[in-house]
């Protein structure tokens, strides 16, 4: 699948406010400076529909993105080390939370690693309080380009490693980089599948 589309629709800080159309939205969250914003614009096959930023925390909205007429991709606020007072973390951790676990329309969730660095223990209890929260979700791990040789299956396998230690089985995941567009296309056709499912 190839984006033909992409338009901004809104952006807000209450579930209330989101779009009420009940298209299937997939949203897409990481720790600060993941690489978020440049995996979307190259989904979106857009350079700036998703602000990028060197600095951790850019995005502290809800966005709605309609993509084709059909579905909607949802960027989420970040988590962990953005700079921001203690005050404003705890907002954006419950205007998080509030989606995610009340938006009926949210189908799946992106969840993006870091592919160079360990497994992070903020990331894998946001994965666990997505999992006891039932929430459907799958990882993508962002930046491979930035890894030589071998280096990124090493790292997948002791990430799954740790996975498995809490989970009987991994969720699906992806392998990807803004840089280079790997992923993209196996991302956008699991949407696509998905999509054709619920019709």
């Amino acid at each position: 699948m190839e984006i033909k589309k992409v338009e901004f629709v809104i952006s807000n800080t209450k579930l209330e406010h989101c779009p009420t159309d009940k298209k299937p939205e997939y949203a897409f969250i990481g720790r600060s400076n993941v690489g978020k914003s440049s995996l979307i614009n190259r989904l979106a096959n857009h350079k700036k529909l998703a602000h990028t930023s060197s600095k951790p925390g850019k995005t502290q909205l809800i966005n709605h993105f309609m993509v084709d007429d059909k579905w909607y991709l949802v960027d989420l606020p970040g988590y962990g080390y953005a700079k921001v007072s203690k005050n404003s973390r705890q907002k954006f951790q419950k205007m998080i939370e509030d989606y995610i676990l009340e938006r009926e329309s949210l189908i799946n969730l992106f969840v993006l690693i870091d592919s160079r660095i360990p497994p992070q223990k903020i990331d894998l209890e946001f994965m666990e309080w997505l999992g006891e929260n039932q929430i459907p979700f799958s990882m993508v791990y962002t930046k491979i380009d930035k890894l030589k040789g071998n280096q990124l299956n090493k790292n997948l396998q002791v990430y799954h490693k740790k996975m498995l230690e809490t989970w009987s089985q991994l969720p699906v995941y992806f392998a990807s980089s803004a840089e280079t567009g790997a992923g993209k296309m196996e991302i956008l056709s699991y949407i696509a599948e998905i999509n054709r499912q619920l019709k």
